[in-house]
């Protein structure tokens, strides 16, 4: 049977990976800006077997609208560039020689709504898994009473505590939506 410290270790542990995710699935949310990580879910046929563009050529950035891939090896190129068209990220690329060059189009201020529409849903599904950990913590210290390993005392006290790190958690992805929202709304 676990203690409460625990418990309260756990949830903590949970709680930053829930926070870990959500920042991972922030860095896929296009802003008008150029990001190298924006690439980091688009797949390559490196001979018949799919990997990610990092793993087959150099991606970094060419100025604060365009990132630049070179690939590792010659003729993967054409293959990298038809991966970025084809994905669902409405880029479009073009080759300078062996240097893919992918322009980040300007967003419109509809598209940069949607965006942060996205960005809000995004921060309320981390909200709620932060909240679900919060609760199934309480409920196994509330076991833990219930079986007269813990006192009520002791509840009360990790309840609280518990609390106070979902209220940072919290704070943390609010401050992380509000930060992406104004990343997306600069032109």
């Amino acid at each position: 049977m676990s203690t409460i410290a625990e418990i309260k270790k756990t949830t903590q542990a949970k709680m930053d990976q829930s926070i870990a995710a959500f920042k991972n699935n922030l860095t896929k949310i296009r802003t008008g800006r150029a990001n190298p990580a924006l690439l980091d879910t688009v797949q390559v046929d490196y001979y018949g077997s799919m990997m990610p563009i990092s793993q087959v050529a150099n991606v970094s950035l060419l100025d604060a609208r365009t990132i630049s891939v070179q690939p590792w090896e010659k003729g993967m190129g054409a293959k990298i560039e038809k991966a970025i068209r084809e994905s669902d990220l409405g880029l479009n690329p073009a080759s300078m020689g062996d240097l893919i060059r992918v322009p980040m189009p300007p967003m419109s201020e509809e598209r940069r709504k949607e965006m942060t529409k996205l960005v809000r849903h995004e921060g309320e599904n981390a909200k709620i898994a932060i909240r679900n950990l919060r609760r199934d913590a309480n409920e196994h210290v509330k076991k833990l009473v219930k079986d007269k390993q813990a006192s009520e005392d002791d509840q009360k006290r990790s309840e609280a505590d518990i609390q106070k790190v979902t209220d940072r958690h919290i704070a943390e992805i609010d401050s992380m939506v509000a930060a992406k929202e104004q990343e997306i709304m600069a032109v």
